[in-house]
């Protein structure tokens, strides 16, 4: 289990962990598209990714034990990033003006966007950033590529990551959204400040708060 701080930067390769930089993406809206396993694919091969799978869940359970353990307040149970995350994300290439970018992010309705550098994940940008990014620096969003500019800090993490955690990381680091990358290196989906709300909103319902 492993959660990722990135500095702030210009899009390029080197901005993400060692697991993710060989990551190849495809088109704008097949970012976390599942290819079909290639016809020389065995079954030690698949028992080896079930078993690097199972081996990282264990680990997440046992080093959130061990943090339980030391906090007496501690009241929330093991929840892994996989069963809160969005699948469905976007992405623009690094030399993409700011107004492509709100243009992408009008036309599937989202909010966020992965930054792509030489087929490579390389940053992760929201609407409000470059909103407020505009505002200071009083650009011509038609103008100013996302590759001359200093992209925002930001978060990864791994699907067995705990999510109460990744949301303590979230507000420390002051970002309302995370990557999730897979035990085998691909992006796997993303999570936000949204699917926390949902997720604990479903959770009062089902509990009769409210």
């Amino acid at each position: 289990m492993f959660i990722f701080a990135s500095e702030p930067g210009r899009p390029t390769e080197t901005r993400v962990p060692e697991t993710v930089k060989n990551r190849q993406i495809g088109a704008v809206d097949q970012l976390n598209e599942s290819k079909a396993a290639h016809a020389s694919t065995n079954e030690a091969t698949i028992s080896a990714e079930d078993s690097a799978r199972r081996f990282a869940q264990q680990r997440a359970l046992s080093e959130y034990g061990e943090q339980a353990q030391t906090d007496p307040d501690q009241q929330n149970a093991y929840l892994p990033v996989s069963r809160m995350e969005t699948t469905s994300i976007y992405s623009v290439d690094k030399t993409a003006t700011l107004a492509e970018a709100l243009q992408e992010m009008d036309r599937h309705d989202i909010n966020h966007l992965v930054v792509v550098a030489d087929n490579v994940v390389a940053g992760l940008i929201d609407r409000r950033w470059v909103l407020s990014w505009l505002h200071h620096n009083k650009a011509d969003e038609n103008a100013v590529r996302l590759s001359v500019i200093e992209m925002p800090s930001f978060l990864t993490a791994t699907p067995e990551t705990d999510a109460h955690q990744l949301a303590r990381l979230m507000l420390a680091h002051q970002r309302d959204s995370a990557l999730v990358i897979g035990y085998d290196g691909k992006t796997t989906g993303i999570v936000t400040s949204t699917d926390y709300l949902r997720h604990y909103a479903e959770s009062s319902a089902q509990q009769g708060d409210v």
